[in-house]
């Protein structure tokens, strides 16, 4: 089998890598953020509501979880503020924690203020978080307190992200997860924390997590910066993880040091679930070079998938799904399939390959030639 692609021909694997399943993962705790599939079917347009096939959604999350992976979800990867709404992210939580319930998977859901439509004071940015921590925590899952564009716009000081926080951190039934994202996720959120100046947002976060350690869980960190998460990590009280949002550097983050490691919860894990979840138990057993050996060749896809502008990481994410047959098209809600030139589809489909990502290389290849196709790119 070839494929001609833009820059040559491609000889795809004659065989998948080959990922078994199994129990939940005991060294490390991960999530993987997933994507959802769109209805190709539905008559919207790129500003209308987003249409989602909830079979085909809820099938990827059991897929995840039958690895062993936790599900981070409504986060970044499923479009939140992308395409996907408030309201069609309120469905999707209450549809995917049943599910989770009925497999016994982890799940983890993102609480923010996307019902928001307009510019809101404080008290409204507040409301908006309580409105998501009580649905989420209803659904029986954990919450995960994203970061908020509203917030950003509306707080005029690192107290008043310390005043925020300390009242929802109050107000949750069971740990959260915090979540720093980084403006190279969305430009919307320059200045989190009160400050441009990193170091001085670090006090800030550290200043809340200090206040209630016991009401959170972990800080979810997705700077790319690896140095930083690290001297981040190892001030953090005890007992509070470190979730690593880092899509650039994560098996040397995951990996650790004789100083402490992070957990993970990732959006490249959505579709690197199987061989990311075969990498940890490897390293479950304490052979961390065995662990390195197996992640460290796809750091080369993610750094692919998540270049700038990285918040259109999404993409690559999908396509990837569709050409592993774990959905029947590559459409995305908001039309965002397009969001990605086709030279870099071309070697995010190369790089996947090389990888054994695709349980059939020959389906895979059908799917790039038709894509291929319809841009007119085949010759």
């Amino acid at each position: 089998m070839t494929i001609r692609l833009l820059d040559g021909v491609h000889e795809p694997r004659a065989e998948p890598a080959v990922f078994a399943s199994g129990a939940a993962l005991t060294s490390r705790t991960v999530f993987a953020a997933a994507h959802v599939v769109a209805d190709p079917y539905a008559d919207v347009s790129p500003d209308s509501p987003a249409a989602v096939d909830w079979d085909a959604t809820l099938a990827f999350r059991r897929h995840l979880w039958s690895h062993g992976l936790g599900v981070a979800e409504a986060m970044d990867t499923a479009q939140r503020g992308m395409g996907l709404d408030w309201a069609g992210a309120t469905e999707l939580i209450r549809r995917s924690a049943a599910e989770a319930q009925a497999v016994g998977g982890r799940i983890a859901c993102g609480v923010g203020t996307d019902q928001l439509t307009g510019p809101a004071d404080l008290q409204a940015v507040r409301t908006a978080y309580e409105e998501q921590l009580a649905l989420v925590e209803e659904t029986g899952s954990q919450a995960i307190l994203m970061a908020s564009r509203a917030l950003a716009a509306a707080a005029r000081t690192p107290d008043d992200y310390v005043a925020l926080y300390t009242h929802l951190l109050r107000q949750a039934s069971q740990p959260v997860i915090l979540h720093w994202l980084g403006p190279m996720f969305d430009p919307a959120l320059e200045g989190y924390w009160g400050s441009s100046d990193l170091d001085a947002a670090t006090r800030t976060l550290l200043e809340v997590i200090a206040a209630h350690p016991d009401k959170v869980d972990g800080i979810k960190v997705s700077l790319l910066d690896a140095q930083r998460e690290i001297d981040l990590r190892r001030r953090l009280p005890e007992g509070v993880r470190c979730y690593t949002g880092d899509d650039f550097n994560y098996p040397e983050l995951i990996a650790g040091d004789e100083r402490g490691f992070s957990h993970a919860l990732l959006g490249i894990f959505d579709p690197l679930g199987p061989l990311a979840a075969h990498a940890v138990r490897v390293l479950d057993t304490g052979d961390a070079d065995g662990f390195r050996t197996l992640l460290d060749p796809t750091v080369g896809l993610s750094r692919h998938l998540f270049q700038p502008p990285t918040r259109f990481y999404k993409t690559g994410v999908v396509l990837l799904a569709w050409l592993a047959g774990h959905q029947s098209h590559f459409t995305m809600v908001g039309g965002l399939q397009s969001a990605r030139s086709l030279p870099h589809l071309c070697r995010a489909y190369e790089l996947a390959d090389g990888l054994g990502l695709f349980p059939d290389p020959g389906l895979a290849e059908h799917r790039m030639k038709s894509l291929l196709t319809v841009y007119g790119a085949r010759r």
